[in-house]
């Protein structure tokens, strides 16, 4: 008999339900994926990538705020060094005082032995070998016993013992303060290390394309201060023509006096005591004057000026290391240093002494020879050369070359010279 049942579900349950469950199993499938392909709501968002003007302003900043820290390097390691050659001269005194204290124990050491082998009164050896003689040096009725020889011996070791211990009360303090001093040497160290490593960090992030793109703002900013450069110089000229014009226009008014004046002597026939009498007065030495060069900002010795730069131009092409003085390598106050140097001038080593030795110069009474600071703290310098140029070691990566004294903020001018 043929079976009247119903069809199961090959699952056993209704298909009202499969399709539900189905249904189901995909909606959470689709929210799966989309979370696996959505961004999770609490997830932080990524920094913006730096354009490349924000990188150049950032690597700029650091190389100043690293030629700032190099400055303050160079103040510590001249401190510490200065501080050492005290500890070493302190060391070397406490020596020599303390070989001076052992000779001083030897000679009273021969005094006991001898009162010793004599048979003497045994106080005096006493005395003599006590380890604190200062205590026994007060009883009078013991100083009454020695010999006057005794007495000056044991005077000049209590009073070299006592400069023994001055000098190595000194070289303790001194060796304190060198220890301190090493560690702010230290920590500047460190300093510049930082900020020059993190300027190499974010130009190596940079793609050729960006680095492309860098080049060409630096050679913009180049070529702006090489046009400001061509205008302070065209303004000195126009100066130094205008000046040298006053000077002429004196020269011939002085001459037209002296001849107006000779001319008069000899018509008028007053004979050699007037013509003595007009030569011996102030005219001739007010001429003198007044031909003199009204610019008081003129090089007080162009040569040495010259010495100082024929120095600087020996050095280009040699690489920028910050805290370097040569002969090798130089910072930018280590390269001015050593220009003035050999022009026999001695300048400090950081650039804020060297900003307050000799006269400030304004821009345009520049002359060769003259030093340019840079930044509002003073932290680089250069050596103008002229026609707005100058010579100095830029930053690390460069070597020393020449460059439009416009390349950077100025501070000011001095003339060491």
């Amino acid at each position: 008999m043929a079976s009247h049942r119903r069809s199961r579900s090959r699952l056993g349950m209704p298909s009202g339900r499969r399709t539900a469950a189905g249904l189901t199993t995909a909606a959470l499938t689709s929210l799966a994926l989309l979370a696996q392909v959505a961004p999770s709501a609490t997830a932080v968002p990524r920094e913006p990538r730096p354009s490349v003007e924000e990188v150049r302003q950032r690597v700029d900043t650091l190389y100043r705020e690293a030629g700032s820290a190099t400055q303050a390097y160079n103040g510590a390691k001249e401190r510490t060094d200065a501080q050492q050659a005290r500890v070493d001269e302190l060391l070397g005194d406490v020596a020599e005082h303390t070989e001076r204290v052992n000779e001083a124990r030897r000679k009273l050491g021969s005094f006991a032995a001898a009162q010793y082998r004599s048979g003497s009164a045994h106080s005096t050896a006493t005395l003599l070998l006590a380890a604190d003689s200062k205590s026994l040096f007060d009883q009078s009725h013991l100083l009454a016993r020695m010999t006057s020889r005794q007495q000056r011996a044991l005077t000049d070791y209590e009073a070299r013992r006592s400069a023994a211990a001055t000098q190595r009360g000194k070289a303790t303090q001194s060796l304190t303060s060198l220890t301190a001093a090493q560690e702010d040497l230290r920590v500047k160290k460190k300093s510049v290390q930082a900020k020059l490593a993190e300027a190499r960090k974010l130009l190596s992030r940079l793609t050729a394309e960006e680095k492309a793109r860098l080049a060409e703002l630096e050679r913009e900013k180049q070529a702006e201060a090489e046009r400001k450069a061509k205008e302070l110089a065209r303004e000195q000229a126009a100066k130094e023509r205008e000046e040298r014009e006053e000077r002429e226009q004196r020269e011939r008014e002085q001459r037209e006096r002296e001849e107006r004046e000779n001319g008069g002597d000899t018509s008028d026939g007053g004979g050699t005591g007037d013509g003595s009498g007009q030569g011996e007065d102030t005219g001739r030495g007010d001429g003198s004057g007044d031909i003199r060069p009204s610019n008081p900002a003129l090089p007080a010795d162009t040569a040495k000026a010259q010495q100082a730069i024929d120095f600087a131009r020996a050095q280009l092409g040699k690489p920028y290391v910050w805290g370097a003085t040569g002969p090798d390598s130089y910072d930018c106050s280590g390269l001015t240093q050593g220009a003035w140097k050999a022009a026999g001038v001695t300048l400090p080593r950081t650039t804020w002494d060297q900003v307050k030795v000799g006269k400030r110069i304004a821009t345009t009474d520049l002359a060769p020879g003259d030093l340019v600071f840079f930044y509002d703290d003073s932290s680089h310098v250069g050596l103008y050369i002229g026609e707005g140029q100058m010579i100095h070691a830029p930053k690390p990566g460069a070597n020393v070359r020449i460059e439009s004294i416009f390349t950077m903020p100025l501070y000011g001018n001095v003339r060491p010279a």
